[in-house]
């Protein structure tokens, strides 16, 4: 069965500031796909250019790359151009879904919830933002992930220094309303109308603090899935995350991240269309929870890769 996707890369590592996540989510695939009979092969990005990875002859690619010319729509236009099926979304989603800015906006125009935001452009005008938005407030570049250069800030004599931090990453910086109560995430598998949703997944971080460090190189956070939620909000989470899903445009597989108030109201924060597939990494942990194996989960991704943008068929004459 496997042997019908041929030669097989695993594109990882690149040259985001999420490379050495993206090096431990390539290596769990590509041993996964290994031990399913794929006749896979590491690719690094960052390391290799187009040109070795057009002439290594790959029949489909499977993207665990994570961020910036990984994930946000640059690599995928690459591999449309060279005609080589990939797993994951496509050059638009990709690229908005890596824009927290425009994701929110195109949520809002959606009727999707996600909290109050400010885009900013330069530091002028902080306190400002600070007090129509209210302390604490959440300042984090809006094209990074794995909760590189996001900072919470409590007391507005921070707030220059957190802006400072996430401006390293990006020209704009996402100002957003800090929602108080639950850390939750949600899988989605599969593309339109099939699109579906695995089990919320609730995390649980020392003191709230889901930061880099405890999200890849600590056993001190707890995941509980299916999450313990009281009725319905399970089901309502879900389904926001299937509407976000498809409202970007997000094919094969993503996960949205979310907080849920005090009044169990699912608050969406961002969208990942190429999620972490490392040991801690939640995609997996949902897919065991519906009795699926992390090397089941690898081979249904890379069943459904394909290049979006094909022509159409030129009419004769």
């Amino acid at each position: 069965m496997t042997q019908k996707f041929g030669k097989v890369g695993v594109l990882y590592g690149g040259r985001s500031a999420e490379r050495e996540v993206s090096l431990m989510s390539g290596a769990g695939v590509h041993e996964a796909l290994l031990s399913a009979g794929v006749d896979a092969h590491l690719f690094d990005t960052g390391t290799q250019s187009l040109a070795q990875l057009e002439a290594e002859g790959f029949e489909r690619v499977f993207l665990a790359l994570h961020g910036r010319y990984g994930e946000d729509g640059s690599l995928q236009g690459a591999l449309e151009l060279l005609d080589i099926p990939y797993t994951g979304s496509g050059v638009t989603a990709s690229a908005l879904a890596m824009d927290k800015i425009l994701t929110k906006r195109v949520w809002l125009q959606q009727g999707l919830p996600t909290p109050a935001f400010e885009a900013l452009e330069g530091p002028q005008g902080l306190r400002e933002t600070a007090e129509r938005l209210g302390l604490p407030l959440i300042l984090k570049p809006p094209h990074e992930g794995s909760t590189v250069g996001v900072t919470k800030v409590t007391e507005f004599s921070a707030l220059e220094q957190a802006y400072a931090d996430a401006a390293v990453f990006d020209d704009a910086v996402l100002a957003e309303q800090f929602v108080r109560g639950r850390e939750l995430t949600v899988a989605v598998l599969g593309s339109g109308r099939a699109a579906r949703a695995l089990p919320v997944i609730e995390i649980v971080a020392p003191d709230g603090n889901y930061d880099y460090q405890n999200k890849y190189f600590t056993d001190v956070t707890q995941y509980h899935c299916p999450a313990d939620l009281p009725p319905g909000v399970a089901a309502k989470t879900e389904a926001i995350a299937v509407q976000a899903y498809r409202a970007l445009g997000c094919e094969g597989w993503g996960r949205a991240d979310f907080m849920l108030d005090e009044n169990h109201q699912p608050w969406l924060l961002e969208m990942n269309t190429s999620p972490g597939m490392t040991s801690h990494s939640l995609v997996p942990m949902a897919a065991r929870a519906v009795g699926m194996s992390y090397a089941e989960l690898c081979v249904a991704i890379l069943a459904e890769a394909s290049c979006k943008l094909r022509a159409p068929a030129r009419a004769n004459g």
